[in-house]
């Protein structure tokens, strides 16, 4: 098994956002600034391969009829000790981003992985994959929040670099879709030109 080439494909081949054009709603919703985005991602990242790991170990045991249930079971504990710890001690960032982090438990990334994948691959494996899928949301969501905050107020990770203000247009949610767009173009166009 290569490891590198199982996470990269996270990152580049199956990309949950630019790619596979899953997640939408908290990508559209957190990336106003690439702090938010990060926070969000790294959030989904962790309860993404956790959640992996346990439903890898018991997919044997659960049943056919509620898998699903126990699924959204699983991964919203992780989703609840997240929450606790960003609550503990990301306060500002939990305020932030506030209901989007009890959505993990229903965020298509997380299910979509967890059937597809977990349930029927081994527990490094599913690690793997979470880390690697995770990585690929985490990215994603950072250069839609960096693009946004550039061009919104001028400044990244809240340190002004461009002076005057910025475009209100992509503060607000018409601005997430059109750098959304644009980012989803320019690195389709650039991963083709890499595989």
């Amino acid at each position: 098994m290569n490891f590198l080439k199982d996470i990269s494909k996270g990152i580049i081949k199956e990309n949950p956002t630019f790619v596979l054009i899953l997640g939408m709603c908290p990508t559209l919703g957190t990336t106003t600034s690439a702090l938010n985005g990060m926070g969000m991602g790294l959030a989904t990242m962790v309860v993404l391969t956790l959640s992996n790991i346990a439903i890898s170990l018991v997919s044997g045991q659960i049943p056919g009829k509620v898998r699903i249930p126990s699924y959204i079971v699983i991964i919203a504990a992780f989703v609840t000790v997240v929450q606790f710890v960003m609550q503990a001690y990301a306060p500002g960032l939990y305020s932030t981003l506030g209901l989007f982090i009890p959505l993990i438990v229903v965020n298509c990334i997380v299910l979509g992985r967890a059937e597809a994948f977990a349930s029927k691959n081994g527990v490094l494996d599913s690690a793997i994959d979470g880390i690697g899928i995770g990585l690929g949301f985490t990215a994603s969501l950072t250069v839609l929040g960096f693009v946004r905050e550039l061009l919104g107020s001028g400044s990244v990770f809240g340190i002004k670099l461009l002076e005057g203000d910025g475009m209100l247009v992509f503060v607000l949610a018409p601005g997430a879709f059109i750098a959304l767009g644009y980012l989803m173009v320019l690195f389709n166009k650039l991963k083709s030109r890499i595989l």
